[in-house]
């Protein structure tokens, strides 16, 4: 699998991004399934792959990704872009702000929108960058069009080249044919796949105590597929299937990958949406700002999440939908739904537990 490269510097360029060394605090990682990539197109190395899938999701539904495609230079070039963005003057970013309350999620999240504990707010700045069709063409801070095609680059290799090869696996997984989850994921197509830069500011000891060092709680995401390049700064966990939370490892050279909701609803459960937070980084890492570089994979608008039909999933008695409230819901009106519902501010998060999102169906929070 070839990497793709790193674009020739020129004389509008930014500086270099260099991660920070990780945590020397031994903590209490979690233990994840590592799938190679570049066994995929292998004799057999679909299915090898698929099997570890399986094991993984069997545990806790969190897994990384190695041999995907992508230098670490062409990673790290994401990492100074999105720290450019956040750099540039609040009145600069305020004009591309997301329209969060309609469900839109495309453009600028602002730091403190949502109140997560009494009288504390969230510390996350957010770029959403939606994928590169017509449909979605809209105006963008000046430093993402000068770096458009390598940000598309980027993005296209990440839905087709990674995200396609682990919606076969699932296929694969559920006994299907290999493109049965590739067509309801085109890139062309209406959905609400994006790239994110994504920066957590650092909080002051007052407010971690106030929070009980919890900055996001237990949830789980959107879509269908969350990645996240390796972010040095510990400060996500994922919860056991016996209710414990686990820090996730930097794994040198990796992505981090979770399942979401989409394939939760398109499997009646069997592919779980993982749960997992964000909390106060270990004592070597609290002042510093963490800085995230994601892909969010969702299917497209019009895909009705309903079960799939699957032997796999009647063998193994997840057949009959266990929630009637499902039925007729599009993975557009679920993504929508949920954004709007994520900056209301009718109560602090803190305060919720469970939340209901569209047409009877809710969404759980966890501490």
């Amino acid at each position: 699998m070839a990497a793709v490269a790193t674009p020739a510097l020129g004389s509008n360029d930014i500086p270099t991004y260099h991660q920070i060394p990780e945590t020397k605090y031994e903590l209490e990682w979690a233990d994840l399934v590592t799938l190679d990539l570049s066994q995929f197109d292998k004799p057999g190395g679909k299915e090898r792959l698929a099997q570890q899938l399986h094991d993984a999701i069997q545990k806790i539904g969190f897994f990384y990704i190695t041999n995907f495609g992508l230098s670490q230079e062409a990673v790290d070039r994401q990492f100074a872009i999105g720290k450019e963005v956040f750099n540039l003057p609040m009145e600069e970013k305020l004009q591309y702000r997301a329209e969060l309350e309609k469900g839109g999620y495309n453009g600028y999240k602002p730091l403190g929108l949502r109140e997560v504990a009494p009288g504390i707010f969230d510390n996350t700045e957010i770029y959403n960058i939606p994928k590169f069709i017509p449909a979605y063409e809209r105006p963008q801070p000046e430093i993402i069009n000068q770096h458009r095609d390598e940000i598309e680059q980027f993005a296209r290799h990440i839905h087709n080249n990674i995200a396609g090869k682990l919606l076969v696996l699932c296929a694969i997984i559920l006994e299907l044919p290999e493109d049965y989850f590739l067509n309801c994921h085109r890139y062309e197509e209406k959905s609400d796949c994006h790239l994110r830069f994504m920066k957590y500011h650092h909080r002051d000891e007052t407010e971690n105590q106030a929070l009980d060092n919890v900055w996001v709680k237990g949830h789980t995401d959107f879509g269908s597929l969350t990645l996240l390049f390796r972010q040095p700064v510990s400060a996500l966990q994922v919860r056991t299937p016996e209710g414990n939370w686990r820090w996730v490892r930097p794994y040198p050279e990796s992505i981090t990958v979770n399942l979401a909701d989409s394939l939760d609803f398109l499997t009646n459960g069997f592919l779980k949406s993982s749960i997992h937070r964000v909390v106060r980084p270990p004592p070597d890492q609290q002042e510093v700002d963490r800085l995230g570089v994601l892909y969010f994979v969702r299917p497209e608008d019009s895909t009705e999440l309903k079960p799939v039909a699957s032997t796999v999933l009647e063998r193994l008695g997840y057949k009959k939908a266990t929630d009637a409230n499902a039925v007729g819901i599009t993975a557009g009106e679920w993504v929508k739904a949920r954004v709007a519902k994520g900056v209301a501010k009718d109560q602090p998060r803190s305060e919720v537990g469970e939340q209901t999102i569209v047409g009877g169906l809710t969404a759980k929070y966890y501490d």
